[in-house]
């Protein structure tokens, strides 16, 4: 299945589906290291994800995102949990399966919708119907 047995597990999705709560149970029952992709950027650039679209804009963030995902893909022996849309880049598919195996993991829009209704840092939810855009996005992915 993997190249080694230091291989990388690398959890996407689309936000709310669960993939930081999956990521550090699974990293801890396979006694591997966790990271968060959307943490690591946070603490780099010292300022939220929201922040930084609405500061710096969206192809700035882009950019960190993928210095990120080229750094900890190099990694071996970690739960990686990507950005939403990390893996809708084809660079960042190819280095994240060079030493991992992608999983994508899924929710159904109502549990998405509960998951993410308590957060305000979830700005393409700001909107009139936030589930009807849950859905939007999920079919376009």
């Amino acid at each position: 299945m993997f190249k080694n047995d230091k291989a990388n597990i690398v959890l996407s999705g689309f936000m709310g589906t669960g993939k930081t709560s999956v990521g550090k149970a699974l990293a801890d029952k396979l006694d591997m290291s966790f990271v968060d992709l959307d943490r690591e950027i946070e603490k780099r650039e010292g300022l939220a994800i929201s922040d930084i679209f609405n500061q710096r804009g969206e192809s700035f963030f882009r950019q960190i995102e993928k210095e990120v995902v080229a750094e900890y893909a190099k990694e071996q022996n970690i739960v990686i949990s990507s950005g939403g849309v990390v893996v809708l880049d084809q660079d960042n598919i190819k280095v994240l399966k060079n030493n991992g195996l992608l999983v994508n993991v899924t929710a159904k829009p109502q549990t998405i919708l509960q998951r993410t209704a308590r957060t305000s840092h979830r700005p393409i939810l700001n909107v009139p119907d936030p589930l009807a855009e849950i859905k939007k996005r999920l079919k376009e992915r």
